[in-house]
């Protein structure tokens, strides 16, 4: 399994991924999910992958060289040529297409699902920032001020802190905060997701990145990050009032009435008998 995330806001994006694609009780296997494309100046894109390993390498090694033909009085599309982030993401899924053209058959035979996701995002000279979530059939949605943030993998357990938290005016740094809480809710929770975390956070318009780290169980900030959460969500839970059963002196009962009926109720009586 595996989880990784993404964020965009106004003032750049940020970029996490575990490295963990198999915990069993005898094996634990780590690959690394992201890669970087960059082109000094011109261009700087982040992929990450969950779903099958076997597929998302292929896809990686596909997309280096893959070529996308529209026209045959045009240079051919690839992602080192694309004008948009949205032309580079269409090369993407042409590559995800070829994969599956290659290889989806024999993998079904073998009780294998083709399954593959992916997110990519960056910048491209003359354009913003994009950010795109991709499927296995290779079509790609993009994030939005209403949806500024994508997650792979097993995105359950991180996803409360992003919801509450992230919004298109997150200051850099503290999406990236978010993003590690994010990370550590799910290692916390889910076994199959494990260190070392891959993180990339990029600067709007700078085309290049010096914040692109490796991180793990010995990293300082990663550490103290995940006592403070564990202490400050403990502090937090304990200043708030028991629920009120009976009365007592309370402004916020949790026995109030409302429309709403109470849940069924079944009273045997000693007349009943019991099967």
């Amino acid at each position: 399994m595996t989880y990784c995330t993404a964020i965009k806001t106004r003032a750049g994006l940020v970029f996490l991924s575990d490295s963990r694609t198999n915990a069993g009780l005898d094996q634990i296997s780590t690959y690394r999910k992201m890669i970087v494309y960059e082109k000094a100046g011109d261009r700087f894109m982040v992929l990450l992958s969950a779903g099958n390993l076997s597929i998302s390498q292929s896809v990686r090694e596909m997309l280096q060289v893959e070529k996308l033909v529209e026209n045959d009085h045009e240079e051919p599309l690839t992602i080192w040529n694309a004008k948009s982030m949205f032309d580079a993401t269409r090369v993407l899924g042409s590559a995800i297409r070829r994969v599956h053209e290659r290889d989806a058959e024999a993998l079904r035979a073998g009780g294998v699902d083709f399954n593959v996701s992916m997110i990519f995002g960056g910048q491209i000279a003359g354009e913003g920032m994009r950010l795109f979530q991709v499927y296995s059939p290779g079509n790609f949605i993009e994030a939005t001020d209403e949806t500024p943030y994508f997650q792979i993998g097993e995105s359950k357990y991180g996803k409360p802190v992003l919801d509450r938290v992230v919004t298109p005016d997150t200051p850099l740094d503290e999406a990236a905060k978010c993003a590690l809480v994010s990370m550590d809710s799910t290692l916390k929770s889910n076994l199959s997701v494990g260190l070392p975390l891959d993180m990339v956070v990029y600067e709007a318009d700078r085309l290049a990145s010096d914040r692109v780290i490796c991180i793990d169980e010995n990293n300082p900030y990663f550490r103290m990050l995940r006592d403070s959460w564990g202490n400050k969500l403990r502090h937090m839970f304990d200043s708030i009032e028991d629920p009120m059963w009976h009365g007592g002196a309370t402004d916020v009962p949790l026995m109030v009435h409302n429309q709403r009926s109470q849940p069924l109720k079944k009273i045997t009586t000693p007349q009943e008998k019991l099967i």
